[in-house]
């Protein structure tokens, strides 16, 4: 449990260091083993998380927080159900950052379309992008609209409200998330300048080549 508050605290700074969040917007949280995750206490500031600025959840709901081993002497995140139901819907994931950066919240307030075929990284992060409507944070509608999401991608816009990633770590999460911020300022600046950006090759077809044979990284099958 050290190692994951380190990793969660090394995230939060580099959050607040990469325009990432601001305040005390956003949330995280890590997989411990098959019974529980750690997640950001409510009211925190992701860019200076402390050490005790954890609470240790139980993966089940109807599991009493005090059979959870680690801390609980704060209340968690408003929205840790969310965090449970991506976690529920997807086993391979080990992470779920939440946050509200400038350009993804702007999409998620908007139609702005993300594009994925733009830059490699793009390719790779955003291929799989859901949309999940406005729901108050931390209800019940909010978490089951986000574990369905979650069944078909790994990254999802919250409408009027931020950005959320699940992703193997913490560190893959942060790099979706990032991604996901430049992509949208550069679909923003694109339409302000006009400079007309084309997809890569013959678009769909070069993005799935390129996953499929270049030899970037395995492709992640998040899917189904």
């Amino acid at each position: 449990m050290m190692e994951a508050r380190g990793e969660m605290q090394a995230t939060g700074k580099a959050l607040l260091a990469r325009g990432l969040t601001w305040g005390t917007s956003g949330n995280m949280s890590v997989r411990l083993g098959t019974d529980a995750f750690l997640v950001t206490a409510s009211g925190t500031d992701l860019g200076s998380l402390g050490p005790d600025d954890f609470v240790a959840c139980p993966l089940a709901e109807d599991t009493p927080a005090a059979n959870v081993p680690g801390v609980h002497a704060r209340r968690p995140s408003k929205e840790a159900p969310m965090h449970r139901a991506v976690y529920a819907q997807r086993p391979e994931a080990g992470a779920v950052l939440h946050a509200s950066p400038f350009y993804s919240t702007l999409a998620a307030c908007s139609g702005l379309e993300v594009p994925r075929d733009w830059f490699v990284e793009a390719f790779y992060y955003l291929e799989h992008i859901a949309r999940v409507p406005y729901h108050h944070p931390g209800s019940r509608a909010l978490a089951d609209a986000v574990g369905a999401a979650a069944a078909e991608a790994n990254v999802l816009l919250l409408e009027n409200h931020g950005a959320l990633v699940l992703d193997t770590t913490l560190r893959e999460a942060l790099a979706g998330l990032e991604t996901l911020e430049v992509a949208c300022r550069m679909a923003l600046a694109a339409q302000g300048a006009g400079p007309g950006l084309r997809p890569a090759g013959p678009g769909a077809a070069a993005v799935a080549d390129f996953l499929g044979n270049a030899g970037y990284r395995p492709r992640r099958r998040w899917s189904r």
